[in-house]
């Protein structure tokens, strides 16, 4: 496996893991909602989320994440659009496209490290 594949697989491993971590659980969203500095951390971690799939797609345009497309416009988003950033979008990602992003790369590891 190329090491900058096998490395951005692993940073939205990370970078997931550490939104997780900050939110907490019961996730909560008015938690979310009030709290500056928690957005702030979940939108850098997402920032390289985005990042990483960029690079993954530069790699191989044909890698098996769902909505990759979606997840670097939010990166590109929240870089260049952060006055419209809305925390209800960013609810929707964290619960919903983050576990399916999580267990797609968990399979794309595996799948190299099976190859190997």
């Amino acid at each position: 496996m190329d090491n900058r594949y096998y490395q951005a697989l692993h940073q939205i491993i990370t970078s997931i893991d550490e939104i997780y971590q900050f939110i907490g659980i019961p996730m909560i969203y008015e938690k979310y909602d009030s709290d500056i500095f928690l957005q702030k951390a979940v939108e850098r971690n997402l920032e390289i989320i985005g990042e990483a799939v960029r690079r993954l797609k530069e790699m191989d345009d044909k890698i098996a994440i769902t909505d990759a497309r979606r997840i670097i416009d939010t990166r590109n988003l929240i870089i260049h659009g952060y006055d419209e950033i809305q925390n209800d979008r960013i609810w929707v990602i964290i619960v919903k496209s983050l576990p399916v992003l999580r267990a797609e790369v968990e399979l794309l590891l595996k799948s190299e490290s099976d190859g190997e």
